[in-house]
């Protein structure tokens, strides 16, 4: 096998929420080396500038770059939609985003109305905006900003009666206004999926947009012959920029099942 299909995928959020979608990568591409970057010590991303979250997003590609990756896949909305076409002009390898699932909950409403969880940074930025302005022909999109969700994955709180009652103060609006479709439009969220569905009591359908972000980077890879023709299951390599014991706990809670913890490295990393 070349070396170049040998070579690592880079991936990274501005927390842990871009593990829900490197986990798909994981099980899509299992041949696949993985180097993951959660940079915590600037998350969220949803409340900085534009400014900011390139200069932040240049320095994580910069760091994959030294790892000899032969793609990249920001797992993070709020960078999609402010950084991605930089990273595209300055770095000639396969580098693909991800956007919240409106086209698939516009072809799925019954309603005609949709709605979209989302960081403030992402819903105020113009390629957003664009977005749904392709689909304004054809649904009713309501966009509900819900910073507060990425601050309960970052801390861990997942199931508690006090991340229902901030899910529920998201949702119930959207589902009020009739909407039959929730496009998760940010990757954080997925970690909340059970209680959004909760929240949702059957009244929607939930949009989660991992899987074709996975499938995109398979074919990405194919396009240019980088997909990796190794028959052993791959490494993956952890990186936090903030490694407390409480990062590095949670990193681990998310990605792994309970009985392998201990096998799991998080590593510091100081960009």
């Amino acid at each position: 096998m070349s070396k170049k299909k040998a070579a690592p995928i880079g991936i990274f959020d501005s927390g842990v929420g871009g593990l829900s979608i490197a986990k798909d990568i994981s099980e899509l591409l299992p041949h696949e080396h993985l180097i993951y970057v959660a940079d915590q010590a600037y998350s969220p991303y949803g409340n900085k500038s534009k400014e900011n979250i390139e200069e932040r997003c240049l320095a994580i590609a910069q760091f994959f770059l030294a790892q000899q990756c032969k793609a990249i896949v920001v797992a993070c909305n709020t960078a999609t939609v402010n950084a991605i076409e930089l990273l595209r002009a300055n770095f000639d390898i396969p580098i693909v985003g991800v956007e919240p699932g409106i086209k698939p909950a516009a072809l799925n409403s019954k309603s005609g109305i949709v709605g979209v969880l989302a960081t403030e940074q992402t819903i105020n930025s113009d390629t957003f905006k664009a977005l749904v302005n392709r689909f304004v022909d054809h649904v009713d999109v309501r966009v509900q900003a819900s910073p507060k969700l990425v601050d309960l994955v970052e801390n861990n709180d997942l199931t508690s009666e006090y991340a229902q009652q901030i899910v529920n103060e998201y949702v119930t609006p959207l589902i009020n206004q009739g909407v039959d479709q929730i496009a998760l439009g940010c990757t954080h969220y997925v970690f909340l999926a059970p209680l959004i569905k909760k929240a949702v009591a059957g009244k929607a359908s939930i949009i989660n947009t991992a899987a074709p972000v996975a499938a995109q980077l398979q074919r990405r890879l194919l396009e240019k012959e980088l997909l990796s023709t190794n028959d052993e299951k791959a490494s993956v390599t952890l990186f936090t920029t903030l490694a407390s014991k409480q990062n590095k706990l949670l990193i681990k809670d998310l990605w792994s099942p309970s009985d392998r913890k201990s096998d799991i490295a998080v590593n510091q990393l100081d960009i």
